[in-house]
């Protein structure tokens, strides 16, 4: 497990989704220059003995990324993509936070399914630029946008930005929802600085700019095992995984 939990709550957020108390965990300051608080340990949820989850998701890729630290944690429960994801109609993910967009969309996708769901919402969040791109991230430089369109953006607005005011970090927040009710929210962080140009061609998004001191490398140039063990998606579904054994 990376750093310890920690959890803040933005001023003037609003009232998180129905069943969104139930558990908390490791949750990510979005508000940069805002201090973050102990969190408290999870609470244990007493559910069916079922040990499946599906992802909501039509991303194979996705799948396959979460299967492998699965298997790589020895982990026994079962991953698969949500039936009918494709035909569900899209949940607009308009909320200010990453995690009131992760739960609402894992609220809107347990509403075709019995077994647990599990959603994600992720993004870039520099300091320096008031937070930005934040959940605007994907969609940074316009609805369409392209991955090096939101670089090209990126990189014109930390024009002139030098040193601490080049820190950034990326942000993870893993929802489960069955029936209507949130059962857990997961969160982690991945701090690091923005290049000055794209290195390396792996990976997606703002990978190419994301640079980790810790590693000398930024996340396109990691390998696939190096992402899975160092990004904030994968460390957030570590967590989970330790968590949901005593769920399901």
């Amino acid at each position: 497990m990376g750093a310890k939990s920690r959890h803040s709550e933005p001023a003037g957020r609003r009232q998180a989704p129905r069943g969104i108390s139930v558990l908390f965990d490791s949750f990510a300051s979005e508000v940069p220059g805002r201090a973050r608080e102990e969190c408290p340990r999870p609470l244990r949820i007493n559910m069916d003995p079922a040990k499946k989850i599906y992802l909501a998701s039509s991303n194979s890729g996705k799948l396959k990324e979460f299967s492998a630290i699965a298997a790589e944690t020895n982990s026994t429960i079962e991953l698969a993509l949500l039936p009918g994801f494709s035909e569900l109609a899209p949940f607009p993910e308009d909320a200010p936070t990453f995690a009131e967009n992760a739960v609402g969309k894992a609220l809107h996708a347990s509403a075709i399914s019995d077994q647990a769901v599990c959603t994600d919402d992720s993004g870039l969040v520099v300091p320096a630029l008031s937070g930005e791109p934040g959940v605007r991230s994907a969609r940074y430089a316009g609805p369409d946008a392209t991955d090096a369109q939101n670089i090209a953006r990126l990189l014109a607005a930390m024009s002139g930005k030098k040193n601490q005011q080049r820190a950034a970090h990326f942000v993870c927040v893993l929802a489960v929802a069955r029936k209507g009710n949130a059962l857990a929210i997961i969160s982690h962080r991945v701090d690091g600085f923005i290049l000055d140009a794209p290195r390396g061609s792996s990976g997606f998004g703002y990978d190419p700019v994301f640079y980790v001191p810790a590693l000398n490398k930024s996340f396109a140039e990691l390998t696939s095992a190096e992402k899975n063990l160092y990004s904030h998606r994968g460390k957030a579904f570590r967590r989970l995984l330790e968590v949901l054994p005593g769920m399901l």
